[in-house]
């Protein structure tokens, strides 16, 4: 019912190595298109992110640093015209941004949606029980969710969470869908049954909202001693 990141993560990662270089890096990004790779060890264990803020940013702080140290040394250089000062070269061990934040394939998509949110990132790693890379997640695979049409989200919050999850008869509650948007309109037996099946219809990839109409004949609360 719940998809999860194992289903939605792309296998073939692009990746860097802590020693490859600033111009490899910036390589690999421009071609393969992508905004950002991890950045692995020998044994495929993620040590940390690049993207290609990390690259702008690391690559300004040193040009400035540059500048500055030149400036410094303006009258040495006087008496040496043609020395070129070359800093050592970037590496992606130095670029990284650490510790890298990773999500497992069997977590729902909901929820490493939630960890890029709560992290501010656009693409997370993808690791077994080792802690091994396996894919990688982005805001693009994460989306695809909400791609979704409404009567693909109508049948599944029919079949999956009325008829299977709740063992409610198909047309016990009628089940409308707008633009991801769910409305339960009938009558259970129970009331708790009510925040329950709402509940589970939140979790149907593509639900965007749920307007809970259901209704009970029966109130469970307990009477006042």
């Amino acid at each position: 019912m719940t998809r999860t990141v194992g289903e939605v993560m792309t296998g073939e990662v692009v990746e860097a190595h802590r020693d490859t270089s600033f111009k490899d890096v910036a390589r690999l990004l421009d071609q393969h298109r992508i905004s950002g790779l991890p950045v692995v060890d020998h044994d495929d264990k993620v040590l940390g992110v690049i993207s290609e803020t990390d690259l702008m940013r690391r690559h300004t702080d040193r040009s400035s640093r540059g500048r500055v140290r030149w400036f410094r040394n303006s009258a040495l250089r006087r008496s040496a015209p043609h020395m070129t000062a070359v800093a050592p070269a970037m590496t992606a061990g130095e670029m990284m941004s650490t510790p890298a934040v990773t999500v497992h394939p069997e977590q729902r998509v909901a929820d490493a949606a939630r960890v890029m949110e709560r992290h501010h990132v656009d693409r997370l790693p993808v690791v077994d029980e080792e802690d091994r890379l396996i894919g990688i997640a982005t805001r693009r695979d994460l989306l695809r969710i909400f791609l979704r049409t409404d009567e693909e989200i109508r049948r599944e919050v029919t079949d999956d969470v009325l008829v299977r999850a709740m063992c409610l008869a198909p047309h016990a509650v009628t089940v409308s869908v707008r633009d991801g948007m769910v409305t339960l309109e009938g009558q259970l037996e129970r009331r708790s049954d009510i925040f329950l099946t709402a509940q589970l219809t939140w979790r149907v990839d593509g639900v965007v909202g749920v307007v809970n109409s259901l209704t009970s004949p029966v109130d469970e609360t307990p009477a006042p001693e």
